[in-house]
């Protein structure tokens, strides 16, 4: 396959284990194959009412996982029961309500898989790189569950109460992903949708632009903090937004007229194809100070979070102003899928950007951190923007990314692509010596890619940066292709297992249509987009 010039894209990551064919009499052979095989057999001996497929247990699986989840969520609950949260910690208490939320939405992907799959061996690429990408997301659920609750009671009664389930949890939502991705990714397409299908709009509604892009906005209501608008604060305009709405039915448009919005804002999964228009970077401006340090789990100290599916956002700036020596403290958490930001501004410090989950888009943006700025495991392209690397506290060095997959079958990754690295002047100014680099591995199986962008000369030569001694450096997948600038230069670079060089060919190899299917669409939107993801 050959690049067209530099607008060729290696989109969304995936590295799928390809095992081999078995007979049907004995789909258990898989469980060689998955990372928790000795789970999985003792999981499979249990299904004693399948038709003895892979697709079978694969849907046994689903169920189990939901049975157990409803259990976790229960254990959840009494552990947030007031007699029980008199004595623990506000951040213990945010850790376990994150913990809450977070099973919630994992039984609501379970719930989706098991109907999309209920019926049918075969589904259509659209709707298994849905599936593949929802049960993704409930095993990154499960780990960011317990990176909370070890960020604020390591070695509480309760953190290693549910450190139990969780383990157990996250092998089953492994297996099941697993048998997923062998009973269905092997199997062709029976259906593509049209574009007619994709838009399936009618005419009634209007459409307003935006840059490359057209969309159905069905209703809008103006906030202004002058009181001028609808609404003086974003949070009330959500409220009133309508809950799970389909595509078809057009999106619901908030307008955020130009000032300094002090309020943490919060878009629930019900709250689907909803636009946010401002008035530009550093005209429309939402800010927030939530840190770790100051008591808040790294998932809730977002001044801005989405969960609602194609969730888009223009011309804003996204902030969290606590500083380098707050740690952790997130501008953005998304976690929503088939989201997209187009010319946005990201401002922070350690851990800036938090691409939680799912699948996301950012185009013509602006990222500005310290440490690990760009983190988390969702399915995440970046194109045209610039990447800022900020002086971090004395001691420290920046790392641009820390990618967290941590299943081999999970569809996540990061692309960095025809972007610019460029150090920003109180960094280029320090008066104490900051070393830069692309990332370092996060989880077992980090995934992140950097091509077709500039770098200037504050990455360091050796490009990319241990977690800890000889953490994941043989199981990450780390590439660069085709880069410019004084920072490109690879020949010095990190001689990782994990670490690639690739060319063309190579590349090629980890693009795929999850992200943009059909000619340039945004699944699901309805969105017609051109901007070279090819």
């Amino acid at each position: 396959m050959a690049f067209k010039n530099h607008l060729i894209s290696i989109t969304i990551l995936h590295i799928v284990l390809l095992f081999p064919l078995l007979s049907n009499s004995d789909p258990r052979k898989f469980c060689d194959n998955t990372p928790h095989s000795n789970f999985c057999k003792a999981t499979l001996s249990k299904n004693k009412h399948d038709n003895g497929t892979i697709h079978g247990h694969s849907r046994f699986c689903v169920n189990q996982s939901l049975y157990i989840t409803k259990q976790f969520n229960s254990v959840l609950k009494q552990h947030l029961r007031p007699s029980h949260t008199r004595s623990l910690s506000k951040t213990s208490i945010y850790a376990l309500q994150d913990c809450r939320s977070l099973a919630s939405l994992t039984l609501d992907y379970l719930s989706s898989t098991f109907r999309a799959i209920n019926t049918t061996d075969f589904l259509s690429t659209i709707d298994t790189n849905q599936v593949q990408t929802m049960l993704s997301a409930t095993i990154t659920n499960l780990d960011t569950c317990f990176d909370g609750l070890l960020e604020a009671q390591p070695e509480s009664n309760i953190t290693q109460d549910l450190k139990n389930h969780i383990i157990n949890n996250t092998m089953l939502y492994s297996v099941t992903l697993a048998l997923f991705t062998k009973g269905w990714l092997s199997k062709p397409s029976h259906k593509r949708y049209t574009a007619t299908e994709k838009l399936n709009f009618g005419n009634t509604r209007r459409l307003i632009q935006l840059g490359e892009m057209g969309i159905i906005i069905n209703n809008m209501v103006v906030v202004n903090k002058n009181g001028s608008g609808n609404f003086t604060t974003i949070n009330d305009a959500i409220n009133i937004a309508p809950n799970n709405t389909k595509v078809n039915m057009g999106y619901f448009g908030i307008y955020v007229m130009g000032g300094v919005y002090e309020e943490y804002v919060v878009i629930p999964s019900n709250k689907m194809y909803l636009i946010m228009v401002g008035d530009g970077i550093n005209q429309t401006i939402i800010t927030g100070n939530h840190s770790v340090n100051a008591g808040w789990t790294t998932y809730n100290s977002a001044t801005f979070a989405v969960t609602a599916a194609g969730f888009v956002a223009v011309n804003m700036t996204f902030q969290n102003t606590a500083g380098a020596s707050m740690h952790q403290a997130v501008a953005l958490r998304n976690g929503a899928d088939l989201s997209a930001f187009y010319n946005c501004s990201f401002e922070g410090y350690q851990d800036t950007l938090y691409t939680h989950s799912m699948r996301q888009f950012y185009k013509q943006c602006d990222i500005f951190g310290t440490v690990d700025f760009i983190f988390g495991n969702a399915a995440v392209v970046f194109q045209d923007c610039n990447i800022y690397p900020r002086q971090p506290l004395k001691g420290q060095f920046n790392a641009i990314t820390a990618q967290g997959r941590t299943d081999p079958n999970q569809n996540t990754g990061t692309s960095i692509h025809n972007c610019s690295i460029t150090a920003t002047n109180e960094l280029i100014s320090s008066n104490y010596m900051v070393k830069t680099y692309f990332g370092r591995p996060w989880k077992q199986n980090s995934l992140t890619i950097f091509m077709q962008s500039y770098v200037d000369s504050s990455i360091d030569p050796a490009g990319w940066h241990e977690w800890s001694g000889n953490f994941a450096i043989d199981t990450l997948y780390y590439a660069e292709y085709n880069n410019t600038g004084p920072g490109s230069d690879t020949s010095n670079r990190v001689t990782w297992p994990g670490y690639h060089v690739i060319d063309a060919n190579d590349a090629s190899n980890f693009t795929v249509s999850s992200f943009i299917l059909g000619d340039f669409w945004l699944p699901s939107s309805g969105v017609p987009y051109s901007g070279g993801l090819i």
